[in-house]
């Protein structure tokens, strides 16, 4: 089991993450053209807050994480609200092959700062995308380590908006924009700390 395994029957239970999902949920929506109905990737998925949150404007989400832990919960949650156009899938794209499906819209809250080469990702998500397509990443602003503590080593201290966009438009997008998403509240050394979390969309090159 890795540490997401062991929190996914909690993980729902934190008004704080409810709302991130419900926070970066509208901000996507504001990039989605109006009256379309797409097909999207969400990567990352944990336990699903933020595809229900936007369950109502695809015809089909993917939903890949490599916790199964996280992914018995969501199941559990289709299956409860009888939910239709929700796939979820087991699936690391760090370690293996890619699905052969194109959607029309990738999207992830809180998971990039956790994959360590952040252009191969990039480059594996325009490759999943079609023409025009659109990404949306949620991540955390260029912070010091505290975020996660600064013993934990696997994981990017937030981003620096200019270094993104430049692998962004190496891996084939365009149009990069970031907008402010929402802020995370954590307690360091018994004193508040705020971080900013951003939102990235971009293009895929036609």
């Amino acid at each position: 089991m890795n540490r997401f395994d062991e929190r996914a029957r909690d993980w729902d239970s934190d008004p704080a993450k409810v709302e991130r999902a419900k926070l970066t949920a509208q901000a996507i929506q504001t990039f989605l053209p109006p009256g379309e109905k797409l097909t999207a990737l969400e990567y990352g998925c944990g336990t699903g807050l933020l595809s229900f949150a936007l369950k109502d404007d695809f015809n089909l989400i993917t939903m890949v994480d490599s916790s199964q832990g996280m992914l018995d919960v969501l199941s559990e949650k289709i299956r409860k609200a009888r939910i239709t156009n929700m796939i979820p899938k087991k699936w690391d794209f760090t370690n293996q092959d890619l699905p052969s499906i194109r959607v029309d819209v990738i999207f992830s809250l809180l998971v990039l700062h956790h994959i360590p080469d952040t252009g191969t990702i990039l480059r594996h998500f325009s490759s999943l995308l079609n023409p025009n397509g659109y990404l949306f990443l949620a991540d955390l602003e260029k912070e010091d380590g505290s975020f996660h503590g600064k013993d934990v080593t696997d994981v990017h201290r937030g981003f620096d908006h200019s270094e993104l966009s430049s692998l962004a438009e190496a891996a084939g997008f365009q149009n990069i924009r970031f907008s402010p998403a929402f802020s995370v509240t954590k307690k360091i050394q018994d004193q508040e700390k705020i971080f900013p979390v951003f939102l990235m969309s971009a293009r895929k090159n036609p």
